[in-house]
């Protein structure tokens, strides 16, 4: 299935690339996460499991368990703070 993939902040800066159309055959935010792991070093460093990464589902926090459509949005971004 096809989906939009964008980054924030330092997960876009250190990519190289706000956004991208991307084929998966991933179901969920987790596979997906996966998926992006093997695509490059930049890749694998920003999304690293163990790494504080928020995630959000057509423009809602989601956590990795949420399910993937055919034509969703996924955000990768760190964690952000008010103040």
């Amino acid at each position: 299935m096809k989906v939009t993939v964008k980054y924030f902040a330092s997960i876009r800066e250190a990519i190289g690339q706000g956004s991208e159309l991307r084929d998966t055959t991933a179901t969920t935010l987790a596979g997906l996460r996966d998926e992006l792991l093997a695509v490059s070093p930049a890749h694998a460093d920003s999304l690293a499991r163990g790494k504080a990464v928020r995630m959000a589902l057509n423009q809602v926090m989601s956590d990795e368990t949420a399910t993937l459509s055919e034509g969703c949005e996924v955000a990768f971004f760190p964690p952000v703070t008010g103040g």
